[in-house]
Order: C-alpha cells, then structure tokens, then sequence
C-alpha cells in the first residue's frame, strides 16, 4: 500500500512525496487507517518506527477540514521540550502546503511569544505538563475544544512522574474525543494509566523479535572504566568525518568526556538537563546541522529526538535501564539507511549488560580485541597529560626501577 491510496487531502500527499517517504511503516500502516476514521488507538511501537507521522498525517488532514476560529484540535503531550519541538517540526513538514495554526509550548523559554500565538487560534498544540498547565491557570489556555488527544511516548511520561498531570488533563477536556496513546515499551502501569485513558480502543503492537532496530548493527567491546576515554579518541580520530552521538550516565560524565577530547583537538559539545533550554536547543541543532559532529549527552536525548544522519552511537557507560539500550541504539539506522552502535563496558557493568540482554532476548555480539590491540590503543593516546609513554620516547630518556 501506499500513501496515496489513503483518502487524505492531497496538499499532505505533495509534502509526504516532499519529505521522501515512499510507502507507510508497519506503525503507519496499521494506525491511519483508524484514527481517520475517528477511532481511539492504543499502541506499542518501537522507537525509530515512523509513529510521529503515523499520527500526524491523519490528524492533519482532519484538522484541515475544521473552522479555523474554534480553537484547539489537537493537543499532542509529550514528556520533553526536544520531542516537543521536534514534534511540532513534523507537523509543520506535514501541512505545509495548508494553513493550519501549529505551536509547540514548552517550559525554559519566555511565554510571551506563546501566548501570543496562542490568541491567533492555534489548531494544533504540542505541549509539556507543565507549561500547559502554567498557561491554563493564567487564563491563557482553554482546552476545551480539543477534539483528538494524543499521548506520545507515555512510557516515558510515566517515568518522569507525569502520570498525576495526564489524569488532570483528562478531566479539563471534554468527555468525548479522539485520543490516541502512543507508546514504546508497555508493562503493568502502562496498561494502567492506558486504561484510565482510553476506553475500547483499538490496540497495536509492532513487536520484532529483538527491540533494537533492524537497521542497527550494535555491538559491545570490553573496555575497563579507566581506559574508556582513549577508545573513544580512538575511534573519533579514525571516523573525523562521521556524526557521533555518545551517551554517558550522568551530567559530570559529560562534562570529563568533553574536556578528555578537547584536551586532544576534537570538538565535542555536550547535552543534559542542567543546560539552560535555549542552549540545549541551540546545540541539538548545531548537531543537526552538521556544524560540530560529535555530541556527548546524558539519556535526555535517548527518546524521540530525530537525526537521521548520525552514522555512529557510542553508549560510553552502559545504561541503568535496560530499555534506554534500546532507545539509544535507535538514535542510529533511521529510516532506510544502516547505522552502528558500539558499547564500552566495563567490569563492574557486566551486571547491566547481562540485564540488557535479558530485556533484548539475544546476546549482543562482541567485539573482540586481543590484549595487543588493546595494549596499542592505549600506547596511540595523544593526550600529553596520560600518555607518559609517549613521552619519555619522544625524550629518549630510560624508565628505572
């Protein structure tokens, strides 16, 4: 099947062929169908799947055919102000070729703005609990309208403790419209908060053997804790032209991996929560561009976020969760195009690759390196401040005991 065998209008038909996709996702395929015709979805897709479209395209072409002057349709909430700009950047894709009012409301950035796109009747709005709720008790907002709820990546809102703000946003919209609930990973409190949401909806799940997407060559290299920054100089030194995304544990990671490349001459910026917004904004979008190439973050950017040419991930630490392994590797291989996933892990961290494997149903295969190899990664380093080796040949000066 293809896109133009939906009965959707065809200014959104002319955007999709602009954008390059070619026939639906298994996702797309199995979602539009249903929400054109006004039915309430639940479903359980992977990342990287296509779900964003797989609901914008319907309710686009839905909201195309309401008055312009009646106010919010839409109201899309997600857990992150990145998903939710980039959310907002797929609809405005979708409709550019209609007039449809499109706003992402997020916190960290002035409101004034918002609300002064807000009173010019905004169709479609995808928003965070929080500013949403701000911009409610301040007068500003009225969600009274909204014909189609969607929950994205509920999985992750329940994480974030967002489950309270999601019972409250039902109460303050009408008892009767569309919602769709849009989820990666699903177990008993997922089904709960579903539940609670949705009443007879229809359920999908795109479920492949291993989560990892199939686009996705990902292995593991046993690497101790302590020799983890030379691998990676290793491997950026021998791919400068490849995009990297390289995910730490914690903000305080972030920040050593970034001075342990500068110190060598490679150009990292780093992405966490304790960045202002706007700067966390700016340097998403500096990746994006193709202006620096290598970005060391935390798992704030393991979910959702859309680069489609990041070539290589590297899960410097192995991850707490077992599902963010998943939601990491899927930064790579987006759409039609291979991607690569390496993973240092240490010995301490056997515990949580052994967790990941468990989660995954299928070993990740090594990559193996003898203890010569390993041996001349380390010798290579080029940091002058650890690589006292180096040093001492470049003096010719004799080692004592």
């Amino acid at each position: 099947m293809k896109f133009k065998d939906y009965p959707i209008h065809p200014s959104i038909l002319q955007a999709i062929e602009d954008l390059g996709y070619k026939r639906p996702t298994d996702i797309q395929y199995k979602v539009i169908p249903h929400i054109l015709n006004g039915e309430d979805v639940m479903a359980v897709a992977p990342t990287g799947t296509g779900k964003t479209a797989a609901f914008a395209i319907p309710l686009i072409h839905k909201v195309n055919g309401y008055a312009r002057k009646s106010g919010v349709h839409v109201l899309v909430m997600v857990p992150t102000r990145e998903l939710a700009r980039q959310i907002e950047q797929v609809f405005l894709d979708l409709s550019k070729h209609l007039s449809i009012s499109i706003l992402s409301l997020i916190g960290g950035v002035e409101q004034e703005s918002q609300i002064k796109k807000l009173k010019e009747n905004t169709q479609i709005l995808i928003t965070t609990p929080g500013r949403m709720f701000d911009l409610i008790a301040q007068g500003y907002l009225d969600i009274s309208t909204v014909k189609m709820w969607v929950l994205d990546e509920a999985d992750l809102m329940l994480d974030l403790g967002f489950a309270r703000d999601i019972v409250d946003a039902k109460r303050k919209l009408p008892r009767y419209l569309q919602t769709l609930f849009f989820t990666a990973t699903i177990n008993k409190k997922i089904k709960s908060l579903a539940y609670d949401v949705v009443k007879d909806a229809i359920r999908i799940q795109i479920t492949p053997g291993n989560p990892v997407s199939k686009n996705v060559d990902h292995h593991v290299m046993m690497v101790e804790m302590d020799d983890k920054r030379f691998f990676l100089e290793n491997i950026l030194m021998e791919y400068p032209e490849e995009r990297f995304m390289i995910f730490v544990r914690t903000k305080v990671r972030a920040e050593r991996v970034q001075k342990a490349m500068e110190r060598i001459g490679i150009s990292v910026e780093i992405l966490h929560g304790g960045k202002e917004q706007s700067e966390r904004f700016n340097t998403l979008e500096r990746f994006r561009s193709g202006t620096n190439k290598v970005l060391v973050t935390t798992d704030v950017a393991c979910r959702g976020i859309d680069i489609p040419e990041v070539e290589y991930v590297i899960n410097y630490d192995i991850p707490d969760n077992p599902e963010n392994y998943v939601h990491r590797c899927g930064r790579t291989g987006r759409g039609n195009r291979r991607g690569q996933a390496l993973s240092f892990c240490s010995t301490g961290e056997v515990p949580l690759l052994d967790a990941i494997e468990a989660y995954t149903g299928t070993e990740v295969a090594r990559f193996e390196l003898n203890a010569e190899e390993y041996a001349e990664i380390l010798r290579d380093q080029l940091d002058p401040d650890e690589n006292w080796i180096k040093l001492m040949k470049e003096n010719d000066t004799e080692t004592w005991d």
